[in-house]
């Protein structure tokens, strides 16, 4: 226990210091009230529908991923398209499982794992998590300040760097969260840029329809590669906490502040968070088909094969299909970084939090969660050193994949095993379908995980 509090202290002691430092000024705003703001059931439309499956899903495509997609289309040609419409059901599986894990226990996935399995094995995985998410976040700030770079090359890179987290951490901190749940939703319609990318490339839809349904490309130790990069880009465990978190915050917005108010739920709440959850997923695996098909149309077929990040990717496909797909890429992995930053810091906050026993969020303010905000602040301020002392972002990038491939087939195998309990889940555990695609996502994953891990010890 007495280490359990210094650990504490040591994470809260940055947001402590923030908050000390912004006390003798204006203290931080109340929740304003949004006037303009109706609930969510008065909404009849579609998109007032979606929230957290939707964040979750469109967080997916972060830069890292777009590096990763860009990859697969330039070094592959069509050959791996398949893969996107393979993962869909995958994803949307397991996050629907998070999903119904945290409407229906009132808890965090961590908070779960904690009081099912114990403290060993959560401490373990939230370690590699937290490592693996900051590797990820300094890769990440560094693609947002390259694709700025793109559109204003004057500016300078460690500025934009510097910029950029302060920005991210303004956002996360000092915004309600009603009001960030919100910016997030709509940062997600930027995915919509990937797909005017790919129409305005003009593809082959022809190819494009053949290589959906048949995979065409040989199974060697560089394709294996790159599919073992594809899913670990694309089932990453930052999305099962934040999925399940996300669920909670959302019914601690509604009033449901206790865990005994949280508990359970209804035919339509569940409803209505698999067609948020499975909507986001889609949106996800459309935006990476895409991805692939514009630089399997353009960079491929012009035999330019070696891209390793998002901005590359935008420069190549310049020359060839235009100015228009040049911004819209350059744009959407600005706009990508703004949405998957805050879910990666924000998804090792929350893991922490509930590891050391104390359920903190996106709703408490800066005084009320120093522990999760210190969280947030440790993993921006470390992903921003990491531009500034020569890490290749490729290489931050292989070390996330890495620690993702150990942790993620332990955590989806902990996932399943809670939302096929009956006495956690009642009447909403899963199916004999879902529970059998989950334990078959643990051994996919797994294979790639140690795939993943012998490319890079080999």
């Amino acid at each position: 226990m007495a280490q359990n509090k210094i650990v504490e202290k040591a994470i809260e002691a940055p947001a402590i210091a923030l908050d000390r430092g912004i006390e003798g000024g204006q203290k931080i705003a109340k929740s304003m009230p949004l006037s303009g703001q109706q609930p969510i059931k008065r909404a009849k439309d579609f998109w007032y529908l979606l929230g957290p499956g939707l964040t979750t899903g469109a967080s997916d495509d972060d830069p890292s991923g777009i590096a990763t997609y860009s990859q697969a289309g330039a070094q592959y040609g069509f050959g791996l398209l398949s893969l996107a419409i393979f993962t869909f059901p995958l994803m949307g599986v397991v996050q629907e499982m998070c999903a119904r894990i945290g409407l229906v226990t009132g808890r965090g996935l961590a908070g779960n794992i904690r009081m099912h399995f114990g403290r060993k094995i959560l401490y373990f995985s939230t370690m590699l998590l937290f490592i693996a998410n900051t590797f990820n976040i300094g890769a990440d700030i560094g693609a947002m300040a390259n694709a700025i770079q793109l559109i204003r090359p004057h500016l300078h890179f460690g500025m934009l760097v510097i910029l950029v987290s302060v920005f991210i951490l303004i956002l996360q901190i000092f915004t309600p969260y009603v009001r960030y749940a919100r910016y997030l939703k709509w940062l997600a319609l930027v995915l919509f840029a990937y797909i005017l990318s790919a129409i305005l490339a003009h593809p082959n839809w022809h190819t494009i329809a053949t290589n959906a349904v048949i995979p065409h490309f040989k199974l060697n130790k560089s394709s294996i590669l790159i599919i073992c990069a594809i899913l670990g880009t694309t089932i990453t465990p930052y999305l099962f906490f934040w999925q399940t978190s996300q669920e909670i915050e959302e019914e601690i917005a509604a009033g449901q502040t206790t865990i005994k108010l949280r508990q359970g739920s209804s035919a339509t709440e569940i409803k209505k968070m698999r067609i948020d959850v499975w909507s986001g997923m889609f949106l996800s695996n459309v935006v990476m088909f895409f991805i692939v098909a514009a630089c399997a149309s353009v960079l491929f077929t012009h035999g330019i094969t070696n891209i390793n990040t998002a901005a590359q990717a935008a420069q190549a496909l310049k020359p060839f299909a235009g100015n228009a797909t040049y911004w819209l890429f350059a744009t959407g992995i600005i706009g990508m970084g703004l949405l998957a930053i805050p879910v990666l810091a924000g998804s090792s906050a929350y893991a922490i939090s509930e590891s050391l026993g104390k359920r903190q969020g996106l709703n408490n303010k800066l005084k009320q969660g120093y522990l999760f905000y210190g969280v947030i602040i440790i993993s921006m301020v470390v992903g921003l050193g990491l531009n500034f002392i020569g890490l290749n972002p490729i290489k931050a990038l292989i070390y996330a994949a890495v620690l993702n491939g150990m942790v993620a087939p332990v955590i989806i195998a902990l996932v399943v095993i809670i939302a096929k309990n009956k006495k956690v889940m009642g009447e909403w555990k899963n199916s004999f379908v879902s529970t059998t695609i989950g334990w078959l996502l643990t051994v996919i994953m797994a294979i790639s995980g140690i795939a993943a891990i012998y490319s890079v010890f080999a």
